[in-house]
C-alpha cells in the first residue's frame, strides 16, 4: 500500500475515535480524497477508450484483474450505494441523475459479479464522459454529507428499513461475488463505513489503478 495513502488513512482513523480531534479526521479524510481523485480523473485524459476497456491481468486474483473502465464505475457505484441508501436514506445520485442511460450501462450493481471478459464487454459499453459526470457528482455529494457529520453519529448503525430499501433497489447483485456486500455493509456503524468505502476502498482501488497503468505503459514513467 502507498505510504502515504496509508499513513493518511491511518491518522483520519485514529483522530475519528476522539471528540476533540473529530473534525480533525474530516478533514484528513478529505485531503486524502483529493490524492486518491487525482489517480481516477487523470487517466481520464491519458489514456485511450481501447486503455480503458483493456483487462490486462486478466487471471490474476487481486483488483487489477479488472478494467480501468470498471474500476472507476465500481468505486463510485458503492460510494453512492453507501452514502445514500445506507447513511442518508436518500436517493442515489445514480437514479436521481438518469444516469444508467446517460452512461449506457447494462447494469445498475457494483460490478462485482462480472469476472474477465464481461468486464472488457462491460467497459466497451460505458460513455466515459457520462461516467465521469457521474463520478464527480458522487464525490461532491458524498463530501457535502461528510462535513456535516458528528462525532455523535459514528456508533450510528445502518438502519434495519435501510436494509430493507437497499435489497429492494437490486443494486448489489445476488452472485456470490457480491451479495456478501449487505451484510457487511449492514453490520458496519458510520465510523466503520467511512473507512470502507469511503477512504481504504479507494486506496485499494487506486492502487489497481497504478497496477493496470503500469502495465498498459510499460515504458512510461506514470
Amino acid at each position: 500500500m502507498n505510504k502515504n495513502w496509508s499513513d493518511c488513512n491511518k491518522t483520519m482513523q485514529a483522530q475519528l475515535k476522539k471528540k476533540e480531534t473529530f473534525s480533525m479526521g474530516i478533514e484528513t479524510l478529505l485531503e486524502l480524497r483529493v490524492q486518491l481523485i487525482d489517480v481516477f480523473s487523470s487517466i481520464r485524459h491519458d489514456f485511450s477508450r481501447e486503455d480503458f476497456n483493456a483487462v490486462p491481468f486478466m487471471n490474476a486474483a487481486g483488483n487489477h484483474r479488472r478494467s480501468l473502465a470498471w474500476t472507476v464505475w465500481h468505486v463510485f457505484r458503492i460510494e453512492d450505494i453507501v452514502c445514500h441508501t445506507l447513511v442518508c436514506e436518500d436517493e442515489q445520485v445514480f437514479f436521481k441523475g438518469g444516469y444508467q442511460k446517460r452512461i449506457n450501462s447494462p447494469i445498475i450493481t457494483t460490478g462485482n459479479e462480472l469476472e474477465k471478459e464481461s468486464i472488457a464487454e462491460f467497459s466497451r459499453q460505458l460513455n466515459l464522459d457520462e461516467l465521469y459526470s457521474y463520478i464527480f457528482e458522487v464525490k461532491e455529494s458524498s463530501e457535502r454529507i461528510l462535513k456535516k457529520l458528528k462525532f455523535e453519529d459514528m456508533k450510528r448503525k445502518v438502519t434495519p428499513e435501510a436494509r430493507v430499501q437497499l435489497e429492494s433497489l437490486k443494486v448489489v447483485s445476488t452472485d456470490e461475488s457480491a451479495a456478501w456486500l449487505i451484510d457487511y455493509w449492514c453490520s458496519k456503524d458510520i465510523r466503520g463505513l467511512i473507512q470502507m468505502p469511503f477512504s481504504r476502498h479507494w486506496i485499494m482501488h487506486a492502487e489497481a489503478v497504478c497496477r493496470i497503468k503500469s502495465r498498459l505503459r510499460p515504458t512510461e514513467k506514470l
